[in-house]
């Protein structure tokens, strides 16, 4: 017998066209419904999501009971920066050569970085063994650990003037005297009186101030001319192995992070073809053979980017 196409559906199709249909609307919905909680707040044609903002708390590392009031925080941030941006994409600011050559600068730093976090993260954890040997090898950081009131005054002299200047602090009665004799030859200087724990201090430095005695000055040569640091006065502030674990653990565990990432750069200078071309060409060739690392080493002195060479220690 011939089927015939009639304007009736069988009943089979009809119960399933209206499962196929709720089943679609409901997806719908369901999308709809997750990227409204994903908005956080809309910018004319834009919207700025809850994942932006935790990207940027993550960031900043907020603790928990901080993460409310500063999402507020983030999020008009983001909305100021959503308003600045269209208007940057109306200006067409995105074709401007500077811009461009930054937008190219910041790609190559995250990209480098994310390779470099990326073989770090092989790095082994410290063992227990290994956190209480530091300990036991850092008194200076640990158990001798001392708060110091510290005064530091930069120098602007060229390295000629250097023993000169080191023989007239040996001669000086007091610090106080010293500025005054550089007052009096016209030699610039500037002063910063700081209290830095020890874990706070270069930490090449550490174990040289502790051995100081309060009024005592340490003189370290600087790109600039010469840095005087004196121990105006301390106190001891020990810190125990159990409180320090935490902050010994994340220092080695970078530490062995910094020592992967070098040796892979090396490994990767030594393995590329690397050509030096122009003026570059001549100082490459009366440069040392060794790469330089990727942080380059600074004066041991006490501005504030220096704190972040110190353990970490909370006091």
């Amino acid at each position: 017998m011939d089927l015939m196409l009639t304007g009736a559906a069988p009943p089979w199709f009809s119960r399933a066209a209206v499962a196929l249909v709720a089943t679609c609307a409901l997806a719908a919905c369901g999308d709809r419904q997750e990227r409204a909680s994903q908005t956080a707040a809309k910018v004319n044609k834009d919207e700025v999501t809850v994942h932006q903002i935790n990207f940027a708390l993550q960031q900043q590392r907020v603790r928990p009971e901080q993460s409310d009031a500063a999402a507020r925080q983030v999020l008009e941030r983001l909305i100021d920066q959503q308003l600045a941006l269209q208007k940057a994409d109306d200006l067409k600011l995105d074709r401007d050569p500077r811009v461009v050559q930054q937008l190219e600068a910041a790609r190559r730093e995250i990209l480098a970085r994310a390779y470099f976090d990326r073989i770090g993260d092989g790095a082994a954890k410290p063992t227990p063994e290994e956190i209480h040997a530091y300990f036991e090898a850092k008194p200076a950081l640990f158990r001798e650990r001392r708060v110091y009131n510290l005064q530091e005054i930069l120098i602007d002299a060229p390295a000629a003037q250097e023993a000169a200047l080191r023989q007239r602090l040996a001669q000086s009665a007091d610090v106080a005297a010293f500025v005054e004799s550089l007052k009096a030859q016209g030699i610039r200087y500037t002063g910063n009186q700081v209290v830095r724990g020890a874990e706070q201090l270069p930490l090449a430095a550490v174990d040289r101030i502790a051995a100081m005695k309060d009024g005592e000055a340490m003189v370290t040569a600087t790109p600039a001319g010469l840095q005087v640091l004196v121990v105006v006065g301390s106190r001891p502030q020990p810190v125990t192995e159990e409180q320090a674990r935490p902050a010994i653990e994340q220092f080695m565990l970078n530490e062995r992070r910094r020592q992967i990432v070098e040796a892979d750069l090396k490994t990767l200078r030594q393995t590329a073809a690397i050509e030096y071309v122009g003026r570059f060409a001549a100082a490459a060739a009366s440069a040392p053979a060794t790469a330089a690392a990727p942080s380059a080493a600074k004066p041991e002195g006490l501005a504030d980017a220096d704190v972040g060479k110190g353990l970490g220690l909370k006091r």
